[in-house]
């Protein structure tokens, strides 16, 4: 059963949240402030989290920074008129937000819609005979373990994850290194010959000039 971390620190609407995601067969756990998610993600494992912006103790963008390397998809939760938090958050690198209040159906869809993006139901991407594991962070190509850098692992991660489409260096940057990240784009370059050179299937990871690059299936 799909697992999901709601923080969220208004209890009624946490709990609403949580009836909505149970009949929609997810398995839930709920929490009210920044420290304590963080404390909770260090000792279990979840398929998405659900991340109010405005919490107590550690705020929901700061909290996402750290939790980052996890790989974890993150939908934030936002007030209407927060225009730039949702601006923001989505530099970050979260995969999406949705707008108190909100219908339960909405966000149904949205959980689903990222799930699906993720294969996260499975925790497995698979391209060609290349395969990743996102929860124990280990990629096998025909079986065999290759040994990769944390960021070498996130930069494929995310390319396999968005397989035929092409992703721009900023995009990449922004995903991968986060919105803060002060240096060249030309990292990525570098990074992509790097994963070329250890994997067999180096072909499928197409540069598209002027642009970025492609995960070819």
């Amino acid at each position: 059963m799909t697992k999901i971390l709601i923080v969220e620190d208004e209890v009624p609407i946490s709990n609403l949240i949580k009836l909505n995601l149970t009949l929609a067969n997810y398995e839930c756990k709920q929490c009210y402030d920044g420290q304590e998610a963080l404390n909770i993600l260090k000792n279990e494992s979840f398929d998405l989290i659900l991340l109010d912006v405005m919490l107590p103790k550690i705020d929901g963008f700061t909290l996402y920074k750290k939790i980052k390397p996890l790989g974890l998809p993150a939908i934030f939760l936002t007030a209407r008129t927060s225009v730039g938090d949702r601006v923001s958050g989505l530099k970050m690198g979260a995969d999406d937000y949705i707008i108190k209040p909100f219908e339960g159906v909405e966000l149904i869809a949205r959980i689903e819609n990222v799930l699906r993006h993720y294969n996260k139901n499975y925790k497995i991407l698979k391209c060609r005979n290349l395969e990743i594991n996102l929860e124990e962070r280990t990629v096998k190509e025909n079986g065999k373990l290759i040994d990769l850098t944390l960021k070498e692992f996130e930069l494929l991660a995310f390319l396999m994850q968005n397989k035929n489409k092409v992703l721009t260096r900023e995009r990449l940057i922004e995903k991968v290194w986060g919105y803060d990240y002060i240096g060249e784009t030309r990292t990525i370059d570098n990074h992509i010959q790097k994963l070329r050179k250890k994997l067999a299937m180096r072909d499928s990871i197409k540069t598209v000039f002027g642009l970025g690059y492609r995960m070819e299936e």
